[in-house]
C-alpha cells in the first residue's frame, strides 16, 4: 500500500523517543476521554521512558532535546490522544520553569527528580491562593492551587505563595516565593475538579495544601510576571532556562495543535473517499468538498511550517548562548498564536466538511473537536493576552506585566 497522500503532502517528522509508546497511547484515547484518567500503565511507560527528562539538561542528568524535537515529540503524541499530550506537555514545560526559578542551588534535588522519572505539575491558575508561615528553618502552607493539568499523575507540584506572619497578614513589603512540594505529603489533597469537555483526562485539578512544611531552603524568589526579563540575567543551570517557559511552552502547544489537525485530515480525507452526500453522489467528486480540504490541508501546512521556524530560532539562540529579548518573547508567542489561528480554521473547515456526522461521538472528530478548542483558550498562546502585548511591544508602551 502506497502513503497516504495526507502524509505526503505533509510528511512525517524523524524518529522519535516517545515512538515505541505511541501505540499504547492511541489504544486507550477513547478510554481516556471516557474515564477521565490517562491509563496507568500508559502515565508509568511514559514516565519510564527517556521523554520524561527531554527539556531537563545534561547537567542535571537530562536529554537536552532540542526545542524542535520535543515539538515534534508532542506532536506525535497529540494525534493519538490529546489529553496525554496535555500532560506529558505541561510537564516538560513547568520543569523548565522550575529549574530556571530554582537554579544552580537546587541542581541536586533538579537532578534527583529527573533520574528518578518524577512528574511534576504547576496549579498556579485563576482562583489559586496559597499563603507560607516561617517556622524555624521551615515554611508551613496553606491554600489552593487551581489548573493542576497531569496533577493525578505528578510526584511534586510548584507552589506559588505569599508570606504572611502568624495571624495570617501578609508581610510588608509583599514577599512571593516558589517552592515545589512532594504530592505523597500526606497534608497534601488533589481535589478532581476537573468537569471540562476538553482535554478530559488531563486531571487539571485543585490542590489543597493544609498545613504543608516545607524546607526553608528549598524556596526561592518567585520572579511572577518579571520572570523572563530576570532570567536574562541570573545564574541558571544551563543557558537553555534562560529562555522563558510561557515562550516555549506556546510553541510546543503550537505543533500539539498541528498533530492534532492533522490526524483529524488524515481520517476526514480517508472517510470522504467512501461516504455519500445527498442523492448518492460521491462526497469525493463535490468540488466544495475539494476545496474545503484543501485548504485545511494548506492551513496545517503553514502552521507546521511557522511552528517549525518558530523552534529554530529558540534552538539556534540557545546554541549560541544568546540571551532572548522581549521582541524575541513576544515574537516566539505571536508565531504560535498565528500557527493556531490558522489550525482552528482548518477544524472549521473539517467540521463543515462533514457535516453532522464530524459530531457523532461514535467518530474521533468530535473528541478531537472538543480537545482542540482548548489549546487556543490556554492563557500562555491565547491570542488576546498575545496581541495585546505585541501591540504595545510595536507601539513602543511598557508591557503589561503578563
Amino acid at each position: 500500500m502506497g502513503t497516504r497522500p495526507v502524509t505526503e503532502f505533509l510528511p512525517d517528522g524523524p524518529p522519535l523517543t516517545v515512538d515505541p509508546l505511541l501505540a499504547a497511547i492511541a489504544d486507550q484515547a477513547l478510554t481516556a476521554d471516557q474515564t477521565r484518567t490517562v491509563l496507568p500503565n500508559v502515565i508509568n511507560d511514559i514516565k519510564t521512558s527517556p521523554t520524561m527528562r527531554l527539556s531537563a539538561s545534561t547537567s542535571i542528568g537530562g536529554e537536552q532535546a532540542s526545542v524542535l524535537q520535543i515539538g515534534r515529540e508532542l506532536e506525535a503524541v497529540a494525534a493519538r490522544c490529546t489529553s496525554t499530550a496535555w500532560v506529558l506537555w505541561n510537564h516538560l514545560a513547568v520543569f523548565h520553569l522550575f529549574v530556571g526559578t530554582l537554579g544552580p542551588p537546587h541542581a541536586p534535588l533538579l537532578k534527583e527528580i529527573v533520574t528518578n522519572n518524577e512528574w511534576v505539575c504547576f496549579p498556579a491558575g485563576a482562583g489559586s491562593g496559597v499563603t507560607g508561615v516561617i517556622d524555624g528553618d521551615s515554611v508551613v502552607l496553606n491554600g489552593r492551587g487551581s489548573f493542576s493539568s497531569g496533577g493525578r499523575y505528578a510526584d511534586w507540584a510548584g507552589v506559588v505563595f505569599a508570606v504572611c506572619d502568624a495571624d495570617g497578614n501578609r508581610v510588608e513589603p509583599l514577599d512571593i516565593r516558589f517552592t515545589i512540594v512532594p504530592l505523597n505529603d500526606p497534608n497534601v489533597r488533589i481535589d478532581p475538579t476537573w468537569d471540562g469537555s476538553s482535554v478530559r483526562a488531563s486531571a487539571t485539578d485543585d490542590i489543597h495544601y493544609e498545613h504543608v512544611r516545607v524546607p526553608l531552603d528549598r524556596c526561592a524568589d518567585w520572579f511572577g510576571a518579571n520572570r523572563a526579563e530576570t532570567l536574562r540575567t541570573v545564574p541558571v543551570v544551563d543557558h537553555r532556562y534562560r529562555e522563558d517557559w510561557v515562550g516555549l511552552s506556546d510553541v510546543w502547544l503550537g505543533w500539539m495543535g498541528v498533530g492534532l489537525v492533522r490526524a483529524a485530515l488524515t481520517d476526514a480525507a480517508e472517510e470522504i473517499t467512501s461516504r455519500k452526500a445527498i442523492l448518492g453522489k460521491a462526497m469525493v467528486s463535490r468540488p466544495t468538498v475539494q476545496v474545503n480540504l484543501g485548504r485545511a490541508s494548506s492551513l496545517v501546512a503553514a502552521a507546521a511550517a511557522t511552528m517549525e521556524t518558530a523552534c529554530r530560532e529558540i534552538d539556534e539562540r540557545i546554541a549560541a548562548e544568546i540571551v532572548p529579548t522581549d521582541a524575541d518573547y513576544l515574537r516566539q508567542v505571536g508565531l504560535a498564536t498565528s500557527a493556531l489561528d490558522q489550525l482552528r480554521d482548518a477544524m472549521t473547515e473539517l467540521l463543515s466538511t462533514q457535516g453532522g456526522n464530524g459530531l457523532r461521538e461514535s467518530g474521533h472528530f468530535e473528541r478531537r473537536w472538543r480537545d482542540f478548542q482548548a489549546m487556543p483558550l490556554h492563557i500562555n498562546a491565547h491570542r488576546d493576552r498575545a496581541h495585546h502585548q505585541i501591540g504595545r511591544f510595536v507601539l513602543g508602551e511598557e508591557l503589561e506585566p503578563f
